[in-house]
């Protein structure tokens, strides 16, 4: 697949190969939504927590005897009909939500979401991001020049562009990522990719070296 390349300043400058096995794969909706459960669930931190019987104060001794004082049986004070009693069912913080998903899905789901930004013309490629460039200001009328920054972007630099990840963070609705760490929900949360072409071999090399 062929791609038009841009430079910082929106023009047309080149033409770029995109792997099919990549950039083409059939939009399989089903798949991304399992696998963006699956990480939205593993990055789940359960804080509620409600304390059971076994855990609420007091209650040892029995609150008076089984027979004989015309009132209902109880045997500690810690039961859930009583008030300051534990709860039945609550939330618990040692709950589990950790949802395994197999790296093949994973893998599919993140080619199945790149593909569709291609598709809806919601992926661009720049030949080079500028690292010289040390100012937020100065990124931030670059990001304007490619995209609309109203509606979110997501910024792919080449793996030696680092510094990009700190220039970028206070500008609204931008958000840069390794080639390394691509994943469904960052792919999916920002409406606009902006791929640096370097990063086009990085991807498929990463890919290969971990099927």
């Amino acid at each position: 697949m062929t791609v038009d390349v841009y430079n910082q300043k929106n023009q047309k400058v080149g033409e770029a190969e995109l792997p099919d096995t990549i950039f083409a794969v059939k939009w399989n909706p089903d798949l991304v939504h399992q696998v963006l459960t699956a990480q939205s669930a593993n990055h789940r931190v359960p804080f509620a927590h409600a304390k059971g019987r076994g855990e609420v104060r007091g209650g040892g001794k029995k609150p008076w005897r089984q027979k004989g004082t015309g009132r209902a049986r109880h045997g500690s004070i810690r039961s859930p009909l009583w008030k300051g009693g534990g709860v039945t069912f609550g939330p618990n913080k040692e709950r589990i939500f950790a949802k395994k998903i197999n790296k093949k899905m994973k893998r599919l789901a993140i080619f199945s979401v790149l593909s569709k930004k291609i598709k809806d013309n919601e992926l661009k490629v720049i030949d080079k991001f500028n690292t010289e460039i040390k100012k937020t200001k100065e990124w931030g009328k670059i990001l304007k020049n490619i995209v609309d920054l109203k509606s979110s972007a997501l910024l792919i630099p080449a793996a030696g562009g680092k510094n990009i990840h700190q220039l970028i963070a206070n500008i609204k609705n931008v958000e840069a990522i390794s080639p390394y760490s691509l994943n469904v929900r960052d792919l999916l949360k920002y409406k606009n990719i902006i791929l640096e072409k370097e990063t086009i071999k990085e991807i498929e090399k990463h890919y290969k070296t971990s099927s």
